[in-house]
């Protein structure tokens, strides 16, 4: 529940300067000036993705913890854990043993959400977010094609 909490602080956070960015993109618009009104427009696109990207992280921290909630309920999800360091990073070399086992779920059944989405784990527990989070998408969209 923390992280949500965190999360809809930060999009409020988010949702306010983004309508302060349309408020200061209206007003060099206003101002009628060639090159202050093509700045204007520039400063309204800001909002655009903004809000795209906010929505888009949203989408996928619900559909995330929907699927993670399934898992746990299913009694699949992963009992083992990573090893920490004495500073606290994860054990590389037992991480990477978890994701070969991981892996090999993936490629036994490519088309299952559920292996994806340990892989998703896998991967970050080694810290390579940018792979987990393409697991992750990858394990929703199997879902949403499933359904």
């Amino acid at each position: 529940m923390r992280n949500r909490t965190t999360a809809l602080i930060l999009v409020v956070i988010l949702c306010f300067y983004l309508l302060l960015a349309v408020q200061r993109g209206v007003w060099l618009m206003a101002t009628g000036k060639p090159v202050l009104v093509v700045f204007g427009l520039g400063v309204l696109m800001l909002p655009v993705v903004g809000a795209w990207f906010v929505v888009t992280e949203v989408r996928m921290g619900n559909a995330s913890s929907r699927l993670g909630t399934r898992l746990e309920a299913e009694g699949l999800w992963p009992t083992e854990e990573v090893p920490r360091r004495p500073s606290g990073r994860p054990d590389l070399k037992a991480a990477d043993e978890i994701f070969e086992k991981r892996k090999a779920e993936v490629e036994a059944d490519p088309e299952d959400w559920r292996g994806w989405y340990r892989l998703s784990l896998a991967y970050n527990d080694a810290r390579d977010r940018s792979r987990a989070r393409k697991a992750l998408r990858r394990a929703i969209e199997l879902d949403r094609q499933r359904a």
